[in-house]
């Protein structure tokens, strides 16, 4: 039996069963608001099998699209109510403290993370989430309370407005160039993806460390997401690379929740 930890982004959706923090099969699908819960169910069984849906023990949910929750809490409740079920929101127990102007705007993806990084890192951290719409910088100070971030546009997001509003741009696979200084325009617009974005996380994980006021030594940089592969390499702040790191915190918020 094994707990289904979904994760709705505005790009992708996130699935993963997942039991004591190990993520034993995953699935990546396309975040479509028009999607009904009778259509999210289909897709559920269509990816997982039946097998693996009747395993299933529990549910948890965070979203960052209104109108895809609305349907995943229909569908939880019309073809999964004799499971336990918790939708990450304010009001849930996080676990940790929020220290934020207004609590309720925080993406609870980013909760999420900010659960699983203090679980399994402590304070203080900051947790890079690389998505394809945004990344993400995820802050907690060393008595593990949340203190804040930073919102970038996404690897992707950036590429494909670039595609979009460059007159002599085009669309380009997301992969490491040759080098720095490209010789085409398809690799100018690679090496300012990889080693731009690079450049850029390790600057502004520097001014956090900074506003901190902890030495680097002591914060750990945890990188996430699915596309950290493309710059993890080209970055030296990173200190740690957690590819489930969300579902990770969606499994202790649920355990924190869960009422049996």
């Amino acid at each position: 039996m094994s707990l289904l930890a979904v994760n709705i982004g505005n790009s992708h959706t996130v699935l993963g069963l997942i039991a004591d923090g190990v993520v034993s099969a995953d699935w990546r699908v396309s975040t479509l608001e028009h999607r009904t819960a009778d259509e999210w169910w289909a897709l559920l069984r269509g990816t997982m099998g039946d097998p693996l849906v009747a395993g299933i023990s529990g549910v948890v949910v965070c979203a960052t699209v209104p109108s895809v929750l609305h349907e995943w809490r229909e569908m939880i409740a019309r073809h999964l109510g004799s499971v336990e079920s918790v939708v990450v929101e304010p009001g849930v127990r996080s676990g940790i403290p929020i220290l934020m102007d207004n609590p309720r705007e925080v993406g609870t993806d980013r909760i999420a993370n900010a659960v699983a990084a203090v679980a399994l890192h402590g304070g203080p951290a900051i947790v890079v989430d690389f998505g394809g719409t945004a990344t993400t910088f995820d802050v907690v100070n060393a008595a593990g309370q949340y203190v804040g971030g930073a919102i970038l546009p996404g690897i992707e997001l950036s590429l494909e407005a670039l595609g979009r509003r460059g007159a002599q741009l085009r669309k380009v696979e997301l992969a490491r160039p040759r080098s720095v200084i490209a010789k085409n325009t398809v690799e100018a617009l690679q090496s300012g993806m990889v080693f731009g974005v690079a450049a850029q996380v390790e600057g502004l994980v520097a001014r956090i460390i900074a506003e901190l006021g902890d030495s680097a030594e002591e914060v750990t940089v945890i990188a996430t997401g699915y596309l950290a592969e493309f710059v993890l390499d080209e970055s030296k702040c990173f200190s740690a690379h957690s590819p489930w790191l969300t579902m990770q915190g969606l499994e202790l918020i649920f355990q924190r929740n869960a009422v049996r």
